[in-house]
């Protein structure tokens, strides 16, 4: 699924994100000045870009993971038999990406997802006209063009779209696009700017979702990194000259330190910070929200659903379990669908039993489909936002957010404690390829000091 389509922004070229290893060697030669050593906070692909080229860089690295594996938010799990990614699932925008070649580096397959091979369903399995979609579509693309012009810095999206279109309240297709083409990319309508909405930049190219799993690629960047697993850091004392790990009541120091864990993880203030963070960053850590996602696959002996990649449905309630992903599309032999729920629907589901969230998927589907689907064979789950590790999903632009606390997230503090992660990142928030760049910028930083 493309994320921020309406976006229409010129693309910042990354020539120089990506240094020939003959270049690396090079300088590795002419550098004769001691390296520094660094702790890493963190094996999500932030701190593994980062970490990866400071190692081949010279410099003494060590990553401490409070999980028992790498990749963060970057997890894929093959309980069913096939790779179901947790978090990230797709390559947004191919051209210029630095996923794209990571992928190919790593051995992630991928399977190129059309927006457009979609069939609609409305309540009571009521096939939704191609034309009429479309017509709705554009004029919702129209609206996001605009909407920001009626913004206020103190009004959420929902209010001042409300205001300015009551008569889209209670249409179901409306409230379709509003949930799978904007919750699901920023977060809470309630809560997110009516003025930032459509910051942040986006590539140009193919969507390709993962079909061996996103997973490929953390596990490659990983490959002969010095990595502590299951080491949950709760204190960071950068007042003296070295900078004091507390993990797993062990202390470690360092010369320098980046943190690289989630802005929820921050908001929860599970790390406490010696002296305590800059004005400044807890005020980003405060404003800048942090959405949830949740995704959910289920699988069937059969396939009795539209031979097409998407599935869209428009019941009465939003933000949940109404768009479908045809996994089938992609692994032809195994009859799954992915499906979501997105903001104060994806926690609730948290509250809620597998047999209930299964209970209210097929309910969907039997509207589509009608009473006599069978039930599933294989279900799974994520949590993110009760998840410790990461207390939601991703970051975005809520009512009180500036464009500067990105910035301010991402500032050094005393040139000894540098951080990343997409929060950090301010054109490419909300997305692995931008916590990717994130790490690659702080590994820059260390290496200018």
């Amino acid at each position: 699924m493309q994320r921020r389509k309406f976006i229409k922004k010129s693309i910042v070229q990354l020539g120089t994100v990506l240094v020939a290893p003959a270049v690396l060697d090079s300088c590795n030669k002419e550098d004769t000045k001691v390296k520094r050593s660094v702790i890493v906070i963190g094996a999500g692909i932030s701190g593994l870009a980062a970490a990866r080229k400071l190692q081949d860089e010279g410099y003494p690295v060590t990553i401490l993971e409070a999980q028992d594996r790498v990749g963060g938010r970057l997890r894929s799990n093959r309980d069913l038999g096939i790779a179901f990614d947790e978090g990230a699932s797709w390559i947004h925008g191919t051209d210029g990406n630095p996923m794209t070649d990571l992928a190919q580096k790593a051995g992630m397959t991928t399977f190129h997802t059309v927006d457009e091979d979609l069939v609609a369903y409305d309540l009571g399995g009521t096939l939704i006209n191609e034309a009429v979609f479309d017509e709705k579509e554009a004029a919702y693309y129209a609206m996001l063009d605009t909407l920001k012009n009626d913004g206020n810095a103190t009004k959420s999206f929902e209010t001042v779209f409300l205001e300015r279109y009551p008569q889209y309240a209670n249409d179901r297709l409306w409230r379709f696009f509003l949930s799978t083409y904007l919750t699901f990319d920023l977060g809470d309508l309630d809560k997110m700017s009516s003025l930032l909405y459509n910051e942040g930049e986006e590539f140009d190219g193919l969507e390709k979702i993962a079909t061996n799993g996103y997973d490929a690629i953390p596990r490659y960047l990983a490959t002969g990194l010095s990595v502590q697993l299951n080491q949950r850091v709760s204190a960071i004392d950068y007042s003296g000259e070295k900078v004091k790990v507390t993990h797993n009541g062990t202390v470690s120091e360092a010369d320098l330190v980046l943190v690289t864990v989630p802005l929820g993880v921050l908001k929860k203030n599970s790390i406490q910070f010696t002296p305590a963070l800059p004005a400044a960053k807890q005020t980003a850590i405060e404003k800048i929200g942090m959405n949830c996602v949740n995704k959910f696959l289920l699988t069937w002996d059969t396939a009795f659903w539209d031979n097409v990649q998407y599935l869209a449905y428009t019941p009465e309630i939003k933000d949940k379990f109404n768009f479908f992903v045809n996994v089938k599309k992609f692994h032809p032999t195994v009859n799954a669908l992915m499906t979501f729920a997105y903001a104060d629907a994806a926690r609730l589901t948290e509250t809620m039993t597998d047999a209930q969230i299964t209970g209210e998927i097929m309910a969907h589907l039997r509207d589509i489909y009608g009473n006599n689907i069978p039930e599933p064979t294989g279900f799974l789950r994520t949590r993110w936002n009760t998840n410790a590790f990461t207390y939601g999903a991703y970051s975005f632009t809520a009512v009180g957010t500036e464009m500067r606390h990105f910035e301010d997230l991402a500032r050094a503090v005393n040139d000894k404690l540098f951080f990343a992660g997409e929060h950090t990142e301010v054109d490419y928030f909300s997305t692995a390829h931008g916590a990717y760049l994130s790490g690659i910028r702080e590994a820059e930083k260390i290496m200018e000091l």
